[in-house]
């Protein structure tokens, strides 16, 4: 029989709401322990000030990235909008499912998501999966999954998405260059944002002229709609 995780469950539940507020804990970024292979590292932002509970944001690198990599690209935007980031590291050179089926990855987040809401205060109306390029692709499978988890899906050059069961209605925002040589837009978003607008989801889609990175400018505009202030929002 097949078990939750293999179908790409999480077993980790939203945080409740109404938790006490706490100090917010100093700036930085710290890796967590979490076994002899397992690395995931959480940043707390350094503005704004306030105490708490905080959005926390999923950061999945890309095939042969780096979780650092993330952390530098989301860490100007994090600061300005107060967002913890967790950023994992696949196990393989890209996530597990990119190879035909979940393992060690799931487990990984897993291990790493239990472990800041445990420590930190997180706002259970803004959780977010997110993801660039082979990340972006492991967002999307596992924000389908985990809908009752995350509430948000920050998808970033998504080539496909590979989820096996379905749970609650997370909002979905997709970006895509047009020139986008890797991941070519017509093979991928082009077919993703149908598809899961044909399912009933709130899909938010920004196609931009560029190839395969995510520019400042929308990286922006998808925090912003993630946090309920920008275009676009419900």
């Amino acid at each position: 029989m097949v078990g939750d995780a293999e179908r790409g469950r999480l077993s980790t539940r939203r945080p409740v709401a109404g938790r006490a507020a706490s100090p917010r804990p100093a700036p930085g970024t710290t890796e967590m322990a979490l076994g002899p292979t397992g690395r995931a590292w959480l940043r707390v932002p350094a503005g704004p000030a306030g105490d708490g509970p905080l959005p926390l944001v999923v950061a999945l690198h890309g095939a042969g990235g780096r979780a650092p990599d993330m952390l530098r690209m989301l860490a100007g935007v994090a600061d300005d909008h107060g967002l913890l980031l967790l950023a994992p590291q696949s196990t393989g050179s890209s996530w597990d499912v990119i190879g035909g089926r979940y393992g060690p990855d799931i487990r990984l987040l897993d291990a790493a998501l239990s472990r800041a809401l445990e420590d930190h205060a997180v706002d259970p109306a803004h959780l977010a999966v997110s993801g660039f390029s082979d990340g972006a692709s492991y967002a999307l499978s596992l924000g389908i999954a985990n809908g009752d988890l995350f509430g948000h899906v920050m998808a970033w050059s998504p080539g496909f998405q590979a989820a096996q069961v379905d749970a609650g209605r997370p909002r979905f925002f997709l970006s895509h260059g047009r020139q986008d040589r890797v991941l070519p837009v017509d093979r991928c978003s082009r077919r993703l944002v149908p598809m899961l607008t044909a399912a009933g989801y709130d899909v938010e889609y920004d196609e931009f002229d560029g190839p395969h990175v995510v520019p400042p400018e929308v990286l922006e505009r998808s925090v912003r709609w993630f946090l309920g202030t920008g275009d676009g929002d419900a």
